[in-house]
């Protein structure tokens, strides 16, 4: 009895692990976009979230999205490079608090370079 309840364990956890590894990937294919609020000039690209973003026009895709590439920090870094953003999708999108958190950074770091300038 104990052998047969150890051998339905083990089975029971390599379906989990298998479930799980074979789910994971799925994420990984999805592209990450970020909508820009005002369009960048010229194409730019930079890493966020482990993944390359390319920029043109009002949108940042990160097609290679790494389960980090759909975070706020990844978020962050895109408001950052290239501005507020109007939205950051992945297989979702993300919720307006979050996005203002974003948003945050650029509207900062914009502030920043007109002191700067001044």
């Amino acid at each position: 009895m104990k052998l047969l309840t150890l051998a339905a364990a083990c089975a029971a956890v390599t379906t989990l692990s298998v479930t799980t590894l074979s789910a994971a990937p799925a994420f990984a294919a999805e592209p990450v976009v970020a909508k820009l609020q005002t369009a960048v000039t010229q194409p730019v690209k930079f890493i966020a979230g482990g993944a390359m973003f390319k920029c043109e026009g009002d949108t940042c895709i990160a097609n290679a999205a790494t389960s980090e590439t759909f975070s706020s920090g990844a978020c962050k870094t895109v408001a950052s490079n290239v501005g507020p953003l109007a939205s950051f999708t992945g297989l979702k999108a993300m919720d307006d608090a979050r996005l203002g958190a974003c948003n945050s950074v650029a509207v900062a770091r914009t502030a920043g370079s007109q002191l700067a300038k001044k």
